[in-house]
């Protein structure tokens, strides 16, 4: 569950997040999740939200250079992508644990029926 008040302070710092009246807005969980796990990360200390405002204006420049139509709908996916960054420059994890825990995440989706749960099991890493 995201706090209302932290949310709100946060797409107050970064105006471009999908909102509506009542606050941030989620096409998928996972984005929710990221959302979440950016506000808590931001919340203990990790970066200020300068610096996450940068990282993700980074980001989001690299899509649209690559193509990304910036439509909106990948959005989160930048969000993601900035988080990753942070963390591996901040020394929480490196690129090498991510791109493993990424895999992992593919294959335990590959294997999950639609609208089931996906859980990661030690297969998954293999």
């Amino acid at each position: 569950m995201i706090d209302s008040a932290a949310a709100r302070r946060v797409t107050d710092a970064v105006p471009s997040i999908p909102r509506d009246a009542q606050g941030p807005v989620f096409r998928e969980p996972w984005e929710a999740q990221a959302f979440a796990m950016a506000l808590a990360l931001h919340e203990r200390g990790l970066f200020t939200w300068n610096e996450w405002a940068a990282t993700l204006g980074d980001e989001i420049k690299r899509a649209q250079a690559a193509g990304d139509p910036d439509t909106g709908e990948t959005y989160y996916r930048h969000w993601l992508n900035a988080l990753e960054r942070l963390v591996a420059a901040k020394g929480v994890t490196d690129g090498a644990t991510l791109a493993r825990y990424r895999d992992a995440w593919d294959h335990a989706a590959d294997r999950t029926p639609h609208g089931t749960p996906i859980e990661l099991t030690p297969d998954d890493f293999r």
